[in-house]
């Protein structure tokens, strides 16, 4: 196990045919990842990454760290975008905190993702879907990305946490913004979104309906903490994030991925009742979404896998790394949609441990309603552009997501 520092591009994090020489080091890495100077151990295979994300030696709150001193990597991200400090608190309560503080906070964000408010989207999400179709392919072309991934995952965030179809447009564009990490535009974004969430906030408490927001606000209970005006907009921030931009653009790489594998696409057009079972987990093991987790720190110093980490050295997950481990999966550079991932979810796309993503079913729900609209139900979508002609573009610190996907109808 390597204490050599090395640098990964954004484009090999992201890239698992590039793992193979980073294994032959060993599976945990002392590397700096570009858009982030703070040098971090990187764990590229299966097994270690599942330990760390379930160790409780690992904290996500950087600010809990004994004698902490300088930013830590979110904080580096966020600055390095312009953002005022006074705005970091809105970002990471859920996905930066630990212990019961975590248990609470994500107790509050399941209310969104129960199993009967998931399951009640499929309808609305079908016709959605249908809809998309039915506009792009009269087009004969369009960038999947920008005009099915966004607008869609959009439209499945936004009915599951209530908000106003009107409004849905403008959030999906401070999104945007906000991934492009360009002071320009993320500062305002976010500074929208604060304020359009402060506006929901106001509403709500004058005049309670039965949307998620009015739940949060209700007084009393287990979460009665959590409902302060921050912690909500925390919430509504982070469900504004995750259940955007990364669905958005895992839908252009799972349909780019098929139309990549036609003999795979064949024979799930053949056998569609793989689709959920199956195709789905193997396409986000393949694919997946993010592929780094958020960021590690050690709470104490000691040995990982031969490694001597110390007290706040940060520590990044890779999650496609993991997911194309060769101790874990037979050939797994190879996109076989019967492929059985075994028992429980069987891959890593989703994180594990207790900040597994809240957001799964959604994800998978999305996934399923894509592939069976337009390329199941419909047959007629065909990339625009050779595959190596497809851009991506840099999440600094994070990796690599496809920038669009043109196709003919």
């Amino acid at each position: 196990m390597s204490e050599q520092i090395s640098r990964l591009t954004n484009a090999t994090v992201s890239n698992p045919a590039e793992y193979g020489p980073l294994r032959e080091r060993g599976p945990v890495l002392r590397t700096v990842i570009d858009g982030v100077e703070l040098p971090v151990w990187f764990i590229s295979d299966y097994e270690e990454c599942k330990e760390a994300l379930n160790d409780p030696r690992f904290i996500r709150d950087a600010t809990k760290l004994p004698g902490r001193e300088g930013p830590g990597l979110a904080e580096q991200m966020l600055g390095g975008a312009g953002l005022p400090e006074e705005y970091f608190a809105y970002f990471g309560n859920l996905s930066l905190s630990d212990g019961e503080e975590h248990t609470r906070l994500r107790n509050a964000v399941a209310r969104a993702f129960t199993a009967r408010r998931v399951n009640a989207l499929r309808p609305s999400l079908e016709r959605t879907a249908s809809d998309l179709y039915a506009a792009l392919s009269a087009k004969k072309e369009a960038d999947l990305v920008a005009e099915l991934g966004y607008p869609f995952a959009t439209a499945a965030i936004c009915e599951l946490m209530d908000i106003e179809e009107a409004d849905r447009p403008q959030l999906q564009s401070w999104v945007l913004e906000m991934l492009s990490y360009d002071p320009e535009l993320f500062v305002p974004a976010v500074r929208g979104i604060v304020e359009y969430y402060k506006d929901l906030i106001a509403r709500r408490r004058a005049e309670p309906t039965d949307d998620l927001v009015s739940e949060l606000l209700k007084p009393g209970g287990i979460h009665h903490d959590l409902l302060a005006e921050d912690a909500i907009i925390s919430i509504f921030m982070l469900l504004t994030s995750t259940g955007i931009a990364p669905p958005a653009h895992f839908l252009g790489q799972a349909l780019l991925t098929l139309l990549n594998h036609p003999e795979e696409l064949a024979e799930l057009r053949r056998r569609p009742e793989l689709l959920a079972k199956r195709a789905v987990p193997e396409l986000l093991r393949y694919t997946t979404s993010a592929p780094t987790g958020g960021p590690l720190h050690a709470a104490e110093d000691f040995e990982f896998h031969g490694c001597p980490v110390k007290q706040g050295d940060a520590v990044v997950p890779s999650l496609i790394g993991s997911n194309h481990d060769p101790k874990r999966f037979t050939e797994p550079q190879r996109l076989d949609l019967a492929r059985d991932l075994g028992p429980g979810v069987g891959h890593l796309a989703f994180g594990s441990g207790p900040h597994y993503c809240t957001g799964a079913s959604l994800a998978q729900l999305e996934t399923e309603v894509v592939i069976d609209t337009f390329l199941l139900k419909n047959r007629t979508v065909e990339l625009a552009v050779e595959p190596d002609q497809l851009p991506y573009v840099d999440i600094p610190g994070k990796g690599a997501a496809l920038g669009s996907l043109p196709v003919r109808f």
